[in-house]
């Protein structure tokens, strides 16, 4: 059985997440310094919707992975691994022709100019993923199909297969989508910038950078970014250190059929919460037009400041806020908290050296999530705070 309609109809929903994308081996450095001067590496594992899956394994969903590597030792690891942290690994493919990709990084953080990676992807295997070769049924069988742009720059089979993921269809899940704008993918492609645009505006949830849509789009600022996002239901823009600006509305993008209501039930739980100007309208799965001259559904709009972290890397922390966010969205939690919620699975990963890590325990999390404005202000986390039983600043909650 393959294509999206066949799938579709044998879809159950047996999974909270399913994450679809690239995972590598990657090899992090034994000391500080140019890659050149590095004597030795350690071996770990990091794709951003593996990321994603396992973090949200962690804290006790139900996700899967689908992916596609190399009939060799690596894919071994990288399956092996991601199984390890709860993540079902059923729908991966080997591929007996192409290997699995592989990557080196320095320790300095990704926005410096200091940092270097080396990828050693071209002909992976995951490249080679394709609307004829993945399975439908696995991708559909989710509350919720998380995506990232990352996929889309591997390959033109790669792209094809997101545009035929994010199509408007009946039985679709709920799309989530987070844009990681990658230039270095995207070298020799002029449109990566549109290619990303129309991707996420066929999505319900989407998470992108303040940064990442100035360069890949030449848009500045929160507002702005909503603008030319109009269509998916929730938006989340990351402002690095001031936090994250969630954009809440009951808007769907495109008809998707009766079946895709529990999908939309998924948002339109925890939208409810946040303000009861805003009617709930799961059930509704047709979308209203976009042009200028139609009225939209008025936006929640809800600053979430991020919190003071004592960095060790930065690698992996887009990819644990977006599953401390989905985390929350499928707990039914209002906006603030789902935003909290992806802030604190953030700091976890930026406490460690590498993409993964332990979060917080869910009681632990919710306590903090709870902490008023000023006491939210006041934390500091450092590393080892997960495995702490309190923060210093953290004040007593109900």
């Amino acid at each position: 059985m393959s294509g999206p309609a066949a799938g579709t109809a044998a879809a159950a929903t047996t999974t909270d997440v399913v994450c679809l994308g690239e995972s590598m081996v990657t090899f992090l450095p034994s000391q500080p310094g140019r890659l050149a001067d590095v004597p030795s590496f350690g071996r770990g594992i990091g794709g951003a919707e593996s990321n994603v899956a396992c973090a949200l394994a962690a804290a006790g969903h139900r996700a899967a992975w689908v992916g596609r590597v190399g009939a060799d030792g690596f894919g071994d690891h990288l399956v092996e691994t991601i199984a390890s942290y709860g993540v079902d690994t059923s729908a991966v493919r080997r591929d007996p022709a192409r290997p699995t990709g592989v990557y080196f990084r320095t320790a300095t953080d990704r926005g410096t100019d200091t940092h270097e990676v080396a990828y050693y992807r071209a002909g992976s295997a995951a490249s080679a993923m394709s609307p004829e070769n993945v399975p439908y049924e696995a991708l559909f069988a989710g509350r919720v199909l998380h995506l990232s742009g990352i996929t889309a720059a591997l390959s033109p089979d790669c792209l094809a297969l997101l545009r035929e993921l994010t199509a408007p269809r009946p039985g679709r899940p709920l799309v989530s989508f987070d844009v990681n704008h990658r230039p270095h993918l995207w070298r020799g492609c002029a449109e990566d910038a549109s290619v990303l645009l129309e991707l996420a505006r066929r999505a319900d949830l989407v998470f992108v950078g303040e940064d990442e849509a100035e360069e890949a789009w030449g848009i500045v600022g929160a507002e702005a970014i909503r603008a030319a996002l109009p269509e998916p239901s929730v938006l989340v823009v990351k402002r690095g250190s001031a936090g994250a600006t969630v954009f809440a509305s009951e808007l769907r993008p495109g008809p998707r059929g009766a079946e895709a209501a529990a999908g939309a039930a998924v948002l339109a739980a925890s939208t409810d919460t946040v303000s009861a100007a805003t009617p709930a309208t799961s059930a509704d799965t047709t979308c209203p037009a976009t042009s200028a001259d139609t009225a939209t559904p008025a936006d929640t709009v809800t600053p979430v400041p991020a919190l003071r972290v004592d960095v060790v890397a930065a690698v992996g922390a887009g990819d644990a806020f977006a599953a401390g966010f989905l985390s929350a969205t499928l707990r039914g939690l209002p906006v603030r908290d789902r935003a909290r919620h992806g802030h604190l699975m953030a700091a976890a990963v930026l406490t460690v050296p590498g993409d993964l890590t332990d979060p917080p325990s869910r009681d632990r999390a919710d306590r903090l999530v709870a902490l008023d404005e000023a006491a939210w202000g006041r934390l500091r986390l450092a590393p080892g705070w997960t495995a702490a039983d309190r923060a210093p600043e953290e004040v007593r909650t109900p």
